[in-house]
């Protein structure tokens, strides 16, 4: 069973690399072009990795490239992108800090004949945006709501369960994504009486997590915890994203969770940063969403060098994403649902990790 099950996920992640984009790149090239990158922050390990995978891809088809980071700062961000307007680059790849502080800057690349591709983050507010390279980020919520599901038994006709929410950044587009992705599995049973929210949180707004910050969720989290869980106890947890979900362990570390007496509620979360794979292996996290970015940067360079070379880039989505002034072409990846059943599969057999990195 276990090979027929490592069978399977190979073949899973194969079709998941296929649906992202041309596993040999297929991109033509071009002699001296130079692209602008521009990449929210490297306070995330995951940024990182896409900045460097995009350099990589697009070295591969001799374009030259110019990648900055604006660390969380949006007038860092909008600085850094007029400098690589002034220096002349040919196609802008934009992961927004936030999404709608764009529309000026990128005015300023239409008239200079620079086509825009979003990277993950939709931008908003602006017709100059070309295209949209991203994951299915609805999917992702509704896997992460999914295994609540599934691990509670609430398909089963179980509960009723503690549950507390997170959301993202609310200056980030895909947050409400992947808010609305686990509401819409996890709604019913909050209607139902099967998942109580003690804390009554349940709107976008109350529970989001500005900047994705995961001291400022801890600090939520404490609070939560001190107000509505003295006597009761937590089961659940919908947390978006890996950081996020490290600083709500630390806060339940600190009132006894994680021990035989009190064990970890399930806390989901998304990227498959290494810390988190590492509080997988533990037994703390329970699951993370994989968006494998050696898929989505090479899309991205499909996209520009597609746009470059005046082809028209492959989409699969162009009803979806509307950014408030027009509909972006978009192509989306397929995420994977990660635990500590499959993370060898997913992530060491695909070279995403090493066994030494998970050992460390």
């Amino acid at each position: 069973m276990k090979k027929v099950a490592s069978l399977l996920m190979a073949l899973a992640m194969t079709l998941s690399l296929a649906a992202c984009g041309k596993a040999n790149g297929g991109a033509s090239g071009s002699k001296a072009k130079k692209v602008g990158i521009s990449m929210p922050t490297k306070s995330s390990q995951r940024w990182i990795d896409d900045g460097n995978n995009m350099v990589n891809e697009f070295k591969k088809l001799n374009y030259k490239t110019d990648l900055q980071y604006g660390q969380d700062n949006v007038q860092n961000q909008i600085s850094q992108i007029e400098n690589m307007i002034t220096k002349g680059v040919n196609v802008l790849v934009v992961a927004s800090i936030d999404g709608s502080a764009l529309t000026d800057v990128l005015e300023k690349a239409h008239e200079a004949k620079i086509p825009v591709i979003a990277y993950d983050r939709l931008i908003t507010k602006s017709p100059y945006v070309s295209y949209y390279a991203t994951f299915d980020n609805f999917k992702v919520g509704v896997l992460q709501a999914t295994y609540i599901e599934e691990k509670l038994g609430l398909d089963k006709g179980k509960g009723p369960f503690n549950i507390e929410l997170f959301a993202g950044s609310p200056d980030d587009n895909n947050a409400t994504f992947f808010f609305n992705g686990a509401m819409s599995v996890l709604q019913k049973y909050i209607d139902k009486g099967k998942l109580v929210v003690k804390s009554g949180q349940t709107k976008f707004s109350q529970v989001a997590t500005l900047r994705w910050d995961g001291a400022t969720a801890q600090a939520r989290m404490d609070n939560l915890l001190s107000k509505n869980y003295t006597s009761a106890k937590v089961d659940a947890v919908l947390s978006p994203y890996d950081g996020i979900s490290i600083g709500i362990i630390s806060s339940l570390k600190g009132v006894g969770y994680g021990t035989k007496g009190q064990p970890m509620p399930i806390i989901t979360g998304q990227d498959a940063e290494l810390p988190s794979i590492k509080s997988i292996i533990k037994g703390e996290q329970t699951s993370t969403i994989f968006k494998d970015t050696r898929q989505l940067a090479q899309k991205a360079v499909e996209m520009a060098d597609d746009v470059l070379n005046n082809k028209k880039p492959e989409t699969n989505d162009n009803k979806t994403y509307n950014n408030g002034v027009k509909v972006v072409p978009s192509f989306l990846c397929n995420p994977v649902v990660v635990d500590k059943d499959n993370y060898k599969e997913v992530l060491v057999d695909s070279k995403y990790y090493s066994e030494s990195q998970l050992a460390k």
